[in-house]
């Protein structure tokens, strides 16, 4: 028997009226993510939307010299694919898992169906896209005016509220590329962190010893953008477990999701 989190372990599917998810969790398909795996590319058609519950996907532009930077990260709080029910169809940007785990997934049309049929799921799907859209804003201005120490301390924030515990699994290599920067530049900001206690890096991994001095250290964008979260989307189901629930659950076709 396959089994996976409970699907409202997501924010967006835990705050769907009872009617409405009477009719999602008929077509919600459980997926597991793997690190790297990308959910859409730029000019391609996305046929599903997807709803993290532990795992992280990362939101980019790809420059034609391959060079990459990071705009969004998307966790149990929302959703990848917002272009599906926006009727755009397809994006400029790529999608991308950046840390494994499950979620959970839906067709194009699934979505789009619900979104123009439910005065509930479209606004709960526009306030989302305002609160990502504040995210990539912030992110932009962040960027340009504050320096990598500050943009790697908000980084780590926004990571951490997406995540189970302190445990960052990123390498240095993926980091640069969020961040639009050197490897080098990566390097000596952990090496500086690390020296001042903050976190503990070893291969692959990048360990949080002390959130709050993290939080003192990032520039304001981190605390905006929570903010501009908490305030547009709903608060009423149970915070995170320490151990997700298990629900059986039909697993995903590991061809299909290859091909998707």
């Amino acid at each position: 028997m396959a089994y996976a989190e409970d699907p409202k372990s997501n924010r967006l599917l835990a705050a769907l009226p009872d009617a409405d998810w009477q009719r999602w969790r008929q077509h919600l398909e459980r997926v597991d993510l793997k690190s790297g795996q990308v959910l859409y590319e730029p000019g391609r058609p996305q046929v599903h939307a997807y709803f993290p519950t532990s795992a992280i996907v990362a939101l980019s532009y790809v420059m034609e010299s391959g060079a990459c930077a990071e705009v969004a990260l998307v966790g149990d709080e929302g959703v990848v694919g917002t272009s599906v029910f926006l009727g755009g169809g397809t994006t400029i940007s790529h999608g991308s898992v950046l840390i494994a785990g499950q979620g959970f997934r839906i067709g194009a049309q699934m979505i789009r169906g619900e979104f123009d049929r439910s005065d509930a799921v479209r606004h709960l799907l526009l306030r989302y896209t305002l609160a990502l859209l504040a995210q990539i804003s912030q992110t932009t201005v962040c960027n340009r005016h504050h320096t990598i120490d500050q943009q790697m301390c908000g980084w780590l924030l926004h990571t951490l509220d997406r995540l189970r515990g302190s445990d960052v699994v990123v390498t240095q290599e993926v980091l640069a590329c969020m961040l639009g920067v050197r490897r080098e530049s990566v390097t000596h900001v952990i090496g500086r962190l690390q020296a001042a206690g903050l976190i503990h890096c070893a291969r692959g991994h990048i360990e949080v010893l002390d959130r709050g001095a993290l939080e003192r250290r990032a520039c304001e964008c981190h605390a905006v953008v929570k903010k501009e979260y908490d305030r547009l989307l709903p608060h009423d189901h149970a915070a995170r477990p320490d151990a997700p629930r298990r629900w059986a659950w039909p697993a995903s076709d590991p061809a299909a999701l290859a091909a998707a």
